[in-house]
C-alpha cells in the first residue's frame, strides 16, 4: 500500500450539570446520504460522520495506528449487524458503534462522539 492514500459552524456550549457541553453544528443530516461518510474538522479535531444503513455514527477520523484519515477507507456493507470502517493504508478495521480495533495493525480503539439532529435538520455533534 502506498501511503499517498492518506495525507462547521460552532454552536454555543450548553450547561449540563455542573459542567458545559459543547455542541457543534456540522451539517445538514440530508446531505448524508445511507452508506456514505465524511471527514469534518470541529474545533480542528477529525471526525468521521458515518451514515450506516440510516444509523449515523461519529468517530474520531484518523488511524490509531499510523497516520491516516479514515475517510479514505472502507464501510462495510449496508447488511452487517456492526458496521465498521477499513483503514485505507494497513488495514485495520474499527467497530463504529464501539470505536473497538478489530484487526491489527491498530490495537488502539477510535473516540466515539454522539451526534443528533436539531430542529433544522442539521448534525450536532456533542463534545460530552
Amino acid at each position: 500500500w502506498s501511503s499517498d492514500v492518506c495525507s462547521s459552524d460552532l454552536g454555543a456550549p450548553r450547561a449540563i450539570g455542573a459542567r458545559t457541553v459543547a455542541v457543534e453544528r456540522l451539517f445538514p443530516a440530508a446531505e448524508l446520504a445511507a452508506g456514505t461518510m465524511r471527514l469534518v474538522w470541529p474545533s480542528g479535531r477529525a471526525v468521521l460522520v458515518v451514515n450506516a444503513g440510516g444509523v449515523i455514527h461519529a468517530v474520531d477520523g484518523v488511524c490509531t495506528h499510523e497516520y491516516c484519515e479514515l475517510d479514505r477507507g472502507f464501510l462495510s456493507p449496508a447488511s452487517v449487524t456492526a458496521p465498521t470502517i477499513t483503514c485505507p493504508l494497513h488495514l485495520s478495521r474499527f467497530d463504529l458503534g464501539t470505536g473497538e480495533a478489530l484487526d491489527p495493525p491498530a490495537e488502539a480503539p477510535l473516540g466515539v462522539h454522539r451526534v443528533s439532529v436539531d430542529d433544522d435538520g442539521w448534525l450536532l455533534l456533542h463534545d460530552d
